[in-house]
């Protein structure tokens, strides 16, 4: 178990997904929390979807405000960074890059970009902490 649990993990490494913030929030978790990270991922869940629906409502009101999507965009680049979302952040940008040309169909694009790595780390980590809770059960049997 304590294996899988390091293949998924050294997995999202690998494949590019996080990045050295998410080290650094391990390290800011103990036995006195041993959830810590995961309850930092669910915060920003919680927050990213809050901000996907903004942007959401943002995009289908015309003439497009360039300024507030990148304004929202730069608030999920912010989140993505605290937890190291390192592929999600970096969509988060090139978005903000096509904010900043007024780039409409390349915004639209890339917000599904964004959308679909943000849903794609969502699964890995959800698989990685499902794991990483049997393995946490097993040592507190022991």
């Amino acid at each position: 178990m304590e294996r899988q649990a390091a293949y998924l993990r050294n997995a999202l490494f690998d494949q590019g997904y996080l990045d050295e913030q998410f080290l650094q929030l391990e390290d800011l978790q103990d036995e006195a929390n041993p959830h810590f990270v995961e309850e930092v991922v669910k915060l920003f869940y919680t927050d990213s979807v809050r901000l996907i629906q903004s942007i959401e409502l943002t995009l289908k009101n015309t003439p497009w405000d360039f300024e507030k999507l990148d304004n929202i965009m730069h608030q999920f680049k912010g989140s993505s960074s605290s937890i190291g979302a390192k592929k999600v952040k970096k969509e988060c940008s090139q978005f903000q890059e096509y904010c900043n040309v007024g780039n409409v169909e390349g915004c639209i694009r890339e917000f599904q970009e964004v959308k679909q790595e943000h849903a794609a780390l969502k699964r890995k980590l959800e698989n990685y902490f499902q794991v990483f809770h049997v393995l946490h059960l097993a040592r507190e049997a022991r």
